[in-house]
């Protein structure tokens, strides 16, 4: 195509592509150059997300362009404004923004990766979904409405810091959250949970804008969903803002996001109109949601930018001076920042100290002295609930970062806070308990956020029983997945939960939890290991934790060990000197006391018996092969599980398990033990009758039984 030929096509932008000005300006031009540089990551590879990631282009320049504080030079810059991509399947978009406004990592290189096969070993920083790995990414997005969540946790954040830090004239806590959502992410139930409890924290650092493209994947959105969504959101406890025209019109999206700036006591809904897949000929259907760009479409677009349309991953060089300026801006942004720092330093120096802290996640060694301090005897008779209740009255003043809450039931959950402590505008935003209410999905699905606003600031923590992190699970396995330190508190973990009855006795959830990559699952049995799970607990910054807590006190448990904990399983009962065991029980929780009575009672009766406490499988398997064998020996000899749960995790360790086949059943704690027969009685029957059908053959090579 020769200049002539694009000079005349540009002369007539309106005959060429319907909806823009007869004359683009700086912004028209800005977004048409995001826009078609979507349209050559969706081709590269056969196809992408694209079809938001277009519509939304003009609210990407009027976000990167003009409304949100952050420098490309420093993605790690701490009081940048963090943006959450919550609809993640549109990926590009972010990409796209990151490599145009600079951002060192986001090459052109890493960006032509996007939808590659990845052979021999490639890697790109632009996968389908964005992870929190990657430079200026706040958190790992694509399961939809974990993003909206994440949002609501990074706000919380903020608003704890500024209220915590910020004094007259010297805001050094700014922060904004922007969060993108779809339609398919107010769908979810995670995102009304967390819309519902940030409407009620009044969270007004939070702006959510709606990609209202009236689209989803499988068709129009009125096949599915026909509320009037506004009326909802201020219902609760939204401001709500409209932009008619989300296509094309820049300054339209920029006043709407500086008007949220001034609104105060409420978070900001933004409804912004965009067409799915705009330019494009599948535009406004559901074809446009993913897949390919037609040639035609592309073509008629990169004329009305100048460009020869056979050109592809070209920024017009007006355009991409346009979009660099984020660099000075960010670096003027944050210069200024610094400048602050220095005058709030010299006039509150102790504060300023504290608040380097917390920006280092430096959080001290008091946490770990007083733990390590801890007398075993002083939770003589506790429900491992109830020393957990202990443990984190006193964290509260011995580790700064520690923040979070539970989902209605502290009190069952034994979690105290004060009064003062609680985060909630009726009170203040400096407290650090945040009242959930019943809304376990979002409420780890926020501490992730809390997490991840800046690495070590906060060490979340929530609670509930355990059957219902079934509810919190996919926030859960969010957290394991992107890293994240949060600690839940997992108690009435098995049926001697009692008279709530099946509904509330999990015995397959350990399985879920056991076998979740990066999430430490500890089942303690008395106050010691109690101590020694939170030892590792809180010492662990590459991921959650989850605890699983009994509801009731155990009977005498001998040799327990805090420190033992960290290997996972060891030996607290061995037979008498000289005396060669013939059979091994190992359990946990709740179980293990009952283990170590019928191992008694098997010693006594002629069984020399020794007993495992098994806290953490993943801790164990941690361990070289010598210390394995020397708790569970390969010899051949009986080894057998005792636990509450239906025994899927046990095989790899043991040659037969004890445990559940069935639900559980609304019965008394003693009761449910002897029913299921996994009280001292019906454990030392069982393994008889199992001692007695090997008539003495190796136990490994008979292969693995529930007996």
């Amino acid at each position: 195509m020769t200049v002539h030929t694009v000079q005349k096509a540009v002369e007539e932008p309106v005959r060429t592509l319907q909806g823009w000005r007869p004359q683009l300006d700086a912004d028209d031009r800005a977004v048409l150059a995001l826009r078609n540089f979507i349209f050559d990551i969706c081709n590269q590879n056969g196809g992408g997300h694209g079809g938001s990631a277009i519509g939304m282009a003009a609210l990407g320049v009027a976000l990167y362009k003009y409304t949100m504080r952050y420098n490309p030079a420093d993605p790690e810059w701490f009081d940048r404004d963090r943006f959450v991509l919550s609809n993640g399947h549109t990926a590009m978009f972010l990409y796209a923004l990151h490599h145009l406004v600079g951002y060192d990592a986001w090459t052109m290189d890493q960006i032509k990766g996007y939808g590659s096969a990845k052979t021999n070993g490639y890697t790109t920083l632009c996968h389908a979904h964005p992870e929190i790995e990657d430079p200026a990414v706040e958190v790992t997005t694509g399961p939809l409405g974990q993003g909206i969540a994440n949002a609501v946790g990074l706000a919380i954040a903020g608003k704890n810091l500024a209220a915590r830090y910020n004094r007259p004239e010297m805001n050094v806590v700014r922060s904004r959250v922007y969060c993108t959502t779809g339609d398919g992410c107010l769908m979810e139930g995670v995102a009304l949970e967390a819309i519902s409890l940030a409407g009620s924290l009044k969270l007004d650092n939070l702006v959510l804008i709606y990609d209202n493209n009236q689209i989803t994947c499988d068709g129009p959105l009125d096949w599915i969903n026909e509320e009037d969504v506004n009326t909802k959101m201020r219902a609760s406890g939204w401001e709500v803002l409209d932009v008619a025209d989300g296509c094309y019109d820049v300054q339209a999206l920029v006043a709407a996001l500086e008007y949220a700036r001034t609104i105060t006591g409420k978070p900001v809904f933004i409804n912004v109109r965009t067409v799915i897949g705009l330019g494009t000929a599948a535009a406004g259907t559901a074809k446009a949601h993913h897949g390919a760009v037609d040639a035609e479409s592309v073509s008629a677009s990169k004329i009305l930018a100048g460009q020869d349309p056979k050109t592809t991953h070209e920024i017009p060089a007006e355009a991409l001076a346009y979009f660099r300026g984020a660099q000075d801006r960010g670096k003027t942004v944050q210069s200024d920042w610094d400048a602050l720092i220095k005058r709030y330093e010299a006039k509150y120096p102790e504060l300023a100290a504290d608040f380097l802290a917390r920006r280092k996640g430096d959080n001290g060694t008091a946490w770990k002295s007083l733990l390590e301090g801890l007398d075993r005897e002083s939770f003589k008779g506790m429900a491992t609930r109830e020393v957990n209740g202990a443990i984190i009255e006193k964290m509260w003043k011995a580790h700064r970062a520690w923040f979070g809450g539970g989902a209605d039931l502290v009190n069952s959950n034994k979690v105290p806070y004060e009064a003062t402590e609680v985060f909630h505008p009726s009170v203040g935003f400096s407290g650090r308990y945040v009242r959930y209410g019943i809304r376990e999905h979002a409420m780890a699905a926020i501490s992730n956020g809390v997490a991840a606003y800046n690495p070590g600031t906060f060490l979340p923590f929530t609670a509930t029983f355990f059957m219902f992190y079934l509810y919190a699970a996919p926030g859960v396995r969010m957290g394991a997945l992107s890293h994240l330190p949060v600690i839940h508190f997992a108690t009435h973990d098995s049926f001697a939960e009692g008279q709530n009855g099946p509904t509330h006795q999990p015995v397959e959830l350990d399985s879920l939890y056991r076998a979740m990559p990066n999430l430490t699952y500890i089942r303690p049995a008395d106050a010691e290991e109690a101590i020694g799970a939170w030892l590792l607990a809180v010492g662990k910054t590459t991921g959650p934790s989850l605890l699983s807590l009994g509801r009731d006190p155990v009977g005498t448990i001998p040799n327990t060990d805090r420190n033992k904990v960290a290997k996972g399983a060891y030996v607290v009962v061995e037979p008498t000197t000289g005396t060669k065991a013939q059979v091994t029980l190992a359990s946990c929780g709740t179980n293990l006391h009952y283990a170590v009575a019928a191992g008694e009672s098997l010693t006594a009766a002629g069984i020399p018996t020794r007993v495992v406490s098994a806290p953490s499988f993943e801790h164990f398997d941690a361990q070289d092969a010598a210390y394995r064998a020397s708790v569970f020996p390969l010899d051949g000899t009986p080894i057998i599980s005792v636990e509450e749960y239906v025994a899927t995790t046990w095989a790899r360790y043991v040659t037969a398990s004890i445990g559940m086949t069935t639900y559980g059943y609304s019965a008394s704690n003693a009761s449910n033990y002897d029913r299921f027969r996994l009280n001292a009685k019906g454990i030392e029957s069982r393994v008889k009758a199992y001692i007695a059908e090997l008539n003495g053959d190796d136990a490994r090579r008979a292969g693995w039984r529930a007996i």
